[in-house]
């Protein structure tokens, strides 16, 4: 195994969210994900306009729980829930031990196979990009069909760029990012290798085309830097 940089020791082509890694995940992503907690703080400030007394707001892909607990908290006053599915044990596990409220539950179980309450908002927080491609249409359908009318999907993802000029761009200032971080560059090759073929991200466009043919109309772009992007998606 390779360091990839906060204590984190990854092997070729096999990225794996749990183990050693969760004692230093937060660490690590909100150095490596520009705008990570800026981000965070503008889902919260959107949770105003979609949560009600009697709402379920769901968080694909919940971690350690850090967004879902901040967006729990700020809605404390209603009478709500907050439910975090997580595929690994370990992130689960750490998410329960550091969040405890009546109003928040983190779950481990499969977002591609577990059924939704009927909800006013659900959050993939860099994860369907973890997804395979073949699954990510029927995820995409899924979460349409759960959502109320009304209801918001927050969706953030790394994005390639439209074309290879562009990309290398993007490559080349996200890897001067890392640098600026501290990484080394020994850390940034072998955070490289290790997501081959389990981080795929696809365009802005491409993750356009999916909400759409799931049913969205209303989306819009609400934050962007570099190769990393949030939409709001309205049903």
């Amino acid at each position: 195994m390779a360091n990839s940089g906060d204590n984190i020791k990854a092997q070729n082509a096999n990225w794996q969210f749990k183990g050693e890694m969760v004692e230093h995940f937060e660490d690590h992503v909100s150095k490596s994900v520009p705008l990570y907690l800026e981000g965070h703080k503008l889902i919260e400030n959107l949770s105003d306009y979609f949560i009600k007394d009697d709402s379920f707001c769901y968080e694909l892909g919940s971690s350690t729980g850090t967004l879902l607990q901040k967006i729990a908290k700020r809605n404390a006053f209603r009478d709500a829930q907050f439910i975090g599915i997580e595929i690994e044990e370990d992130m689960v596990n750490k998410a329960n031990s550091l969040y405890k409220s009546p109003n928040l539950s983190f779950i481990s179980d499969d977002i591609n196979s577990v059924t939704f309450e009927k909800s006013d908002m659900i959050i993939a927080y860099y994860t369907i990009q973890f997804i395979h491609p073949k699954q990510r249409q029927q995820l995409f359908d899924k979460i349409y069909k759960s959502l109320n009318w009304g209801g918001a999907f927050i969706l953030y993802e790394k994005v390639r760029a439209n074309d290879a000029r562009f990309q290398d761009i993007m490559t080349n200032l996200y890897t001067e990012y890392k640098l600026d971080k501290g990484y080394s560059a020994d850390e940034i090759i072998s955070k490289t290798k290790s997501l081959k073929g389990v981080l795929e991200p696809f365009s802005t466009e491409g993750n356009l085309d999916l909400l759409k043919r799931a049913g969205f109309v209303d989306i819009m772009s609400i934050q962007k830097y570099m190769n990393f992007e949030g939409f709001l998606a309205i049903k």
